[in-house]
């Protein structure tokens, strides 16, 4: 890691959003240097002075078009990501929520940001599709199951 550690370098915040339909959950495959081709959730960089709960709907609205009321986010887990093989190493700490979709709400996302993501699509828990993001797939690994954690 000497290697490709930036001297001032810190680690960063992200937030993802296990957004919930019934018994599936949103994702999208990344275009991105970091993870490209990988399936993950909506999410990004938590803003100055943001709490978790806003930088999550933010962030579903930035990049899905999907309104989520801030107040129906929860906190489920926090992780801390090391991207230590990539030709620049990141460090992340990662925040994962979660928000549900009611069953009147029938709203589909839209891909509103295509240079950052090939589209979304509702996915059932135990048929995820693959590749998952570094992160995520840690998560699933170590027995993350938005369905049934609690916060």
């Amino acid at each position: 890691m000497e290697n490709t550690r930036e001297e001032n370098a810190v680690p960063r915040v992200a937030v993802v959003v296990s957004l919930l339909k019934g018994k599936t959950v949103l994702l999208g495959r990344r275009r991105s240097s970091l993870g490209d081709s990988t399936f993950s959730l909506p999410g990004g960089h938590l803003e100055f002075g943001e709490s978790f709960e806003e930088c999550g709907a933010r962030e579903v609205k930035e990049e899905t078009g999907l309104d989520i009321d801030k107040e129906k986010i929860e906190l489920l887990r926090v992780t801390n990501n090391m991207f230590v093989e990539e030709v620049k190493a990141y460090h992340y700490v990662g925040i994962f929520m979660r928000a549900l979709l009611t069953d009147g709400e029938h709203r589909e996302p839209q891909n509103v940001e295509p240079n950052m993501c090939d589209g979304w699509d509702w996915y059932e828990w135990d048929r995820l599709p693959q590749p998952l993001f570094w992160p995520l797939q840690n998560a699933v690994e170590a027995g993350f199951n938005p369905f049934h954690a609690s916060p």
